[in-house]
């Protein structure tokens, strides 16, 4: 992504939103954050959001996928690798990534059934350039942004572990209820909820400057790092304060667990307004 891409700005300098405490608290102030993802499986599916890189060895079928939300998605085609790594549990998100293109295509709710390719929604991003989805549109996400940008990844994570370095981007999280509004990045909502007490999709968080990580494994360090830095995004209804990342069977998931003593109450909403841009992923200024 270039440069100046939200996920990859800097907000540890931003003012704190004024909703700020009533977001932590319709969360859960004293809910415990959790790293959803790892390593093994649950109920039977690897742990977290499985990524497909196209390496020009799988054989690849492009194809059109009959989407549920078809007025709000890209129409393709996409790429559909033999090795197709989708997502268990009810989202089924299937992520592919073009390195040689730099192109990312993502897909919610996939549903591969013979010589048909269904989906609920699917988008496309061109990683060379800053384009949002259309306002009011959706994406693999209910927030209409990407995944793969928020997802934390093993690769990137022990590499940050070496230099006690961060990770370079947001995080992409979910929390249980949220309101129907929008606040940018994002370009969609999905409630029908209407409480300013809740958060909007789009809302950036940060971990406070005051919050101790010393006594924190190195992973976790890592992590807590990077959400004072750049934060996280809310992308998404789930579960609350559930951040995302892939799966990995190097993930040492006694210590993933760890994260569960950071509560909600370690963090602030931003006010993101000073940086935005319109109809574009880029922060202004930067």
């Amino acid at each position: 992504m270039p440069g100046n891409n939200v996920w990859k700005v800097p907000i540890d300098g931003l003012p704190v939103d004024s909703h700020s405490a009533n977001y932590i608290r319709s969360i859960g102030a004293d809910k415990g954050m959790h790293l959803d993802f790892g390593s093994g499986t649950y109920g039977g599916s690897p742990i977290g959001i499985p990524m497909t890189v196209l390496d020009g060895k799988a054989l690849v079928k492009w194809v059109q996928p009959q989407f549920d939300y078809s007025d709000e998605s890209d129409k393709g085609p996409y790429p559909i690798p033999a090795n197709l790594k989708i997502e268990g549990g009810s989202d089924r998100h299937a992520i592919v990534l073009d390195p040689a293109k730099k192109m990312l295509y993502e897909m919610f709710d996939v549903r591969p059934s013979g010589k048909s390719f269904e989906a609920g929604s699917g988008a496309i991003f061109d990683l060379t350039k800053n384009d949002t989805r259309p306002d009011g549109w959706t994406s693999a996400d209910a927030a209409g942004l990407p995944i793969a940008p928020g997802l934390v990844q093993c690769d990137e994570l022990m590499d940050a572990v070496k230099t006690s370095g961060d990770l370079g981007h947001a995080i992409r999280f979910t929390v249980q209820n949220t309101r129907n509004v929008y606040v940018w990045p994002a370009t969609h909502a999905a409630s029908n909820k209407t409480s300013t007490d809740l958060p909007p999709m789009g809302q950036r968080f940060r971990l406070r400057k005051d919050f101790s990580i010393e006594n924190y494994s190195p992973e976790n360090q890592v992590i807590l790092r990077t959400l004072k830095k750049y934060g996280m995004i809310l992308a998404d209804n789930g579960s609350n304060w559930f951040l995302s990342g892939t799966p990995d069977e190097r993930w040492n998931n006694d210590r993933l667990n760890e994260f569960k003593r950071v509560t909600g109450a370690a963090f602030e909403a931003v006010d993101t307004r000073s940086i935005q841009s319109s109809n574009s992923y880029s922060a202004k200024g930067l």
